[in-house]
């Protein structure tokens, strides 16, 4: 009986010893990605993509899921709330980590206690002024605007990147300009257009066809250094405001206390796809910049830009309820 005992004792720890881990095992059933913005933006159609390429990585579907609403705090909490089991991620944007905890008082989550799982993008910003406009470039347009006081007139979405940057440079440069609420960027365009708006900061996936095709006029890019698709189009930094801030960016976040080799192999999984050539090409065309890297990295980014932005929000005046 004492031998049969310690066979079955060598055998259980033989098992458990050869046992694989969780990210051997990981993952073993769908996994959902949570995009806390509508369906059809710049944000969930590269968010489409990924979760693509990582369904053909992976083996099993990544489904994404739109939970919109409340400044993205909804979809936010979701994520914060669900198990830290690798099956539930978000698709973590500036707005869950800087500009929602700025403008709500009650959150729900705690944005510092989310997972980072990698970067993936920045979204480069354009400054552009509807055709009927004399301005030719940054100089001449704030010159106009300083020219014609209470006059004038911006737009975008309150508490996102589009209206803080507005507001920012509204002060920065002191233009007096009047901020009117849009639900998006896409329902201003046509004001924009025909010039009921003067001018807006957006997403190059947004407007980058529209300057193309002559509709409107970019002064200004977001960047550190020129954007390849408009190469005559200068910086803000060369244009003389060399402390405005950069883009907005989206990267992968895990619920509070998942597994570091979730973590791992999820970001490995990333990076893969981000180096592939179908994934560049394919991203390519929706004028973002691919930042991969660890999930060290990625903190570290938040760290630097997290700050920054919320000082935007704050400047901006902006709250919600």
């Amino acid at each position: 009986m004492i031998a049969r005992r310690s066979i079955l004792l060598a055998l259980a720890l033989t098992a458990a010893a050869v046992a694989p881990g969780a990210a051997d095992t990981y993952p073993s059933k769908p996994i959902k990605l949570i995009v806390a913005v509508a369906a059809g933006g710049p944000m969930d159609t590269i968010a489409r993509v990924v979760a693509q390429q990582m369904h053909e990585r992976l083996g099993q579907p990544v489904i994404v899921e739109n939970r919109p609403g409340a400044g993205t705090t909804i979809g936010n909490k979701s994520v914060a709330v669900a198990d830290p089991d690798g099956y539930t991620v978000l698709w973590g944007t500036v707005a869950a980590v800087a500009i929602a905890p700025v403008l709500y008082k009650d959150l729900g989550y705690d944005p510092k206690a989310f997972v980072p799982i990698g970067l993936i993008c920045e979204f480069p910003h354009v400054l552009v002024i509807p055709n009927s406009l004399p301005a030719k470039n940054l100089a001449e347009f704030v010159a106009y605007a300083k020219a014609n006081p209470g006059k004038m007139n911006f737009g975008g979405s309150l508490g996102t990147p589009p209206q803080l940057m507005g507001v920012m440079f509204n002060k920065l440069a002191e233009l007096g300009m009047t901020y009117v609420p849009y639900k998006g960027g896409a329902p201003s365009l046509p004001d924009l257009m025909a010039g009921r708006l003067h001018m807006q900061f957006d997403a190059l996936t947004l407007l980058q066809p529209l300057i193309k095709d002559g509709k409107l006029r970019a002064i200004a890019v977001t960047t550190p250094t020129r954007w390849a698709g408009l190469p005559d189009v200068p910086t803000m930094r060369e244009s003389g405001f060399v402390s405005f801030p950069g883009n907005p960016w989206a990267g992968l976040l895990a619920p509070p206390k998942t597994p570091p080799d979730v973590v791992a192999k999820l970001n490995k999984t990333l990076n893969d796809i981000l180096a592939s050539p179908e994934t560049k090409a394919s991203l390519a065309k929706l004028n973002v910049l691919l930042l991969p890297g660890t999930p060290q990295d990625y903190s570290s980014y938040m760290g630097r830009q997290v700050p920054l932005w919320m000082e935007m929000v704050k400047a901006s005046g902006a709250t919600a309820h």
